[in-house]
């Protein structure tokens, strides 16, 4: 294993990407799940996954969201590099069983429903969580966190970026 190694989850608009730009900003090891990571898959064989053609739009959304996953073999490598003191995944995957032992701890980003509305709001179309569509899923995982790591530490994401991370790094030592 690497020296140490968090993962940073919680639902799409709680601040997962900024965390990971501030933390690469600060000279951390970052990785950006979304980008460095992600694929469609299926979440119990890992095998690529094409999506299927749906007949509602809401169906579409649902199975993009279901079969984000990360590459297992790829966080095994970078988790047990021990040229970083300290490796942050920042985002969600829907896989994250399979990989989960690896970390040394969790922290869970919450912030509160009109927050959450509010920046899924000013995402473009193209982007995760900027369709009306998208959106209504989003504030159902938030209501019912079905797809976040149990046990994780909550952090108050609606603080100020700087904040966020500071609480982050403070529990890291």
């Amino acid at each position: 294993m690497g020296v140490r190694n968090y993962l940073i989850e919680g639902v799409s608009g709680t601040g997962k990407t900024s965390v990971c730009h501030e933390l690469r900003r600060r000279g951390y090891h970052a990785l950006n799940g979304d980008r460095d990571l992600a694929y469609k898959g299926d979440p119990e064989t890992g095998e690529p996954a094409d999506r299927p053609v749906h007949e509602s739009v809401a169906d579409s959304v649902a199975w993009v969201h279901e079969h984000q996953i990360w590459d297992v073999n790829k966080i095994r490598s970078v988790a047990a590099d021990q040229s970083n003191a300290i490796s942050f995944f920042c985002g969600g995957a829907r896989n994250f069983t399979r990989f989960i032992d690896l970390f040394d701890r969790v922290f869970v980003l919450h912030v509160d429903l009109d927050t959450l509305i509010r920046r899924l709001a000013k995402r473009p179309e193209d982007e995760f969580g900027g369709r009306p569509c998208e959106r209504e899923l989003i504030v159902r995982l938030h209501a019912t966190k079905e797809d976040i790591p149990k046990g994780g530490v909550v952090i108050d994401a609606n603080a100020p970026l700087e904040r966020v991370v500071d609480e982050i790094l403070e529990q890291c030592d």
